[in-house]
């Protein structure tokens, strides 16, 4: 079995294009994160950290791209003999997937594949190297670090069960170093919420609260 190329495919209005590179990347880095807020809460000495969404996974690999054909010495020929090509042409063609295309109004669909890996996203970034050149100044070697971040669907990354039904009345007992607002951030994802939670149940101070202490949760 040869040695499997990896490749870019980009989107296009009807199919798409492809490019295989000469040489597979060395490595490749995957980042994963989450985005989060802060909340200033009245007593509190610090804000109360707040879950807002994960991020879209982001790629980032470098590719070497190399046109040149080296000049035959032989005195024989055996069919036409290739030349070296310019390959800013395909670096082009790569730098084109980070703008918009006017046939579909937004930047392509880039999919990078590689044994395993089977990645679809958009280029958000792209920083190309040329380093070497003909005679002539034409370059046919580069160097193309590449980021891409994913594609990533509300339906496919919405989380399960990310707050335990809001839309029912419960109850919650208090522990120790929990506060109004902590409740009010896993129950109802906002730790503002504190306040509906205090009305609730008849609390006019959020610190005049006890360990164990039963609170009402109120539908939203």
């Amino acid at each position: 079995m040869g040695l499997t190329k990896a490749k870019l495919e980009i989107e296009q209005e009807v199919g798409k294009s492809e490019i295989e590179v000469l040489f597979n990347p060395s490595e490749y880095q995957l980042t994963d994160g989450s985005s989060y807020s802060e909340k200033k809460i009245p007593g509190l000495d610090g804000p109360i950290i707040q879950y807002i969404s994960g991020d879209a996974t982001e790629l980032s690999l470098s590719l070497f791209l190399d046109t040149y054909v080296p000049k035959s010495t032989s005195l024989i020929s055996f069919g036409p003999t290739k030349e070296s090509t310019d390959v800013s042409a395909i670096t082009k063609q790569i730098a084109d997937a980070t703008s918009i295309d006017g046939s579909m109004h937004r930047p392509p669909k880039v999919t990078f594949k590689w044994g395993s890996l089977n990645f679809e996203g958009v280029i958000t970034k792209m920083n190309h190297t040329y380093t070497m050149f003909t005679e002539k100044g034409m370059p046919v070697r580069a160097k193309v670090s590449l980021t891409f971040k994913s594609l990533i669907s509300p339906k496919d990354t919405k989380r399960k069960s990310p707050f335990e039904s809001p839309d029912r009345t419960k109850y919650r007992t208090l522990r120790q170093g929990t506060g109004l607002w902590d409740i009010a951030n896993m129950e109802y994802g906002d730790p503002d919420m504190w306040k509906v939670i205090a009305r609730e149940n008849g609390i006019l101070n959020p610190l005049d609260v006890r360990p164990g202490q039963v609170v009402k949760l109120p539908a939203l």
